[in-house]
């Protein structure tokens, strides 16, 4: 499941989406992280700006990111979907290298994941209509299912899995 998050909304780089996928985002930083310092939410990884991935959840846990949200009849998405969240918002175009590093972590969850294929990668707008906006509308679809069809030379690294 493709996400976005900025924070502070619409700024990127300073840090603060790793405090929030921690526990530790103070709400004192920024004024918008009053109502959001003290949720539970996290994502299994991030792709930056700049294309680097940092994973905080093992592939085989639950992260929270979904919140209420039903795909092709199952409810609670969090329990069996992967969180993968791009640093953006619904304003700001996706980097080529967000593209490529997104790429790249699908082809290698795909070794391990069966049923990991193009159309089972959904935002979470679609699991969460009407609730949730992301990736938004700077996400082009079309681009990333290309890059997919594609393929990607995979890298030797592996995502925590356990």
């Amino acid at each position: 499941m493709v996400h976005a998050i900025s924070l502070p909304p619409g700024e990127f780089g300073g840090g603060f989406v790793d405090d929030l996928f921690l526990g530790r985002l103070e709400a004192a930083a920024h004024p918008s992280f009053e109502e959001i310092c003290r949720l539970r939410v996290s994502a299994h990884f991030l792709v930056g700006r700049g294309g680097g991935v940092t994973q905080y959840v093992p592939v085989m846990k639950r992260a929270w990111h979904a919140g209420v949200s039903s795909w092709e009849g199952r409810e609670r998405c969090n329990d069996f979907s992967v969180g993968v969240e791009l640093e953006g918002d619904a304003k700001t175009p996706f980097t080529g290298l967000q593209y490529e590093a997104l790429t790249t972590l699908v082809a290698v969850l795909s070794r391990r994941l069966a049923g990991l294929c193009p159309d089972r990668i959904v935002g979470h707008q679609d699991v969460a209509p009407g609730r949730k906006w992301d990736p938004g509308p700077c996400f082009d679809w079309s681009h990333f299912r290309g890059l997919l069809r594609r393929g990607v030379a995979l890298p030797a690294w592996e995502p925590v899995w356990e």
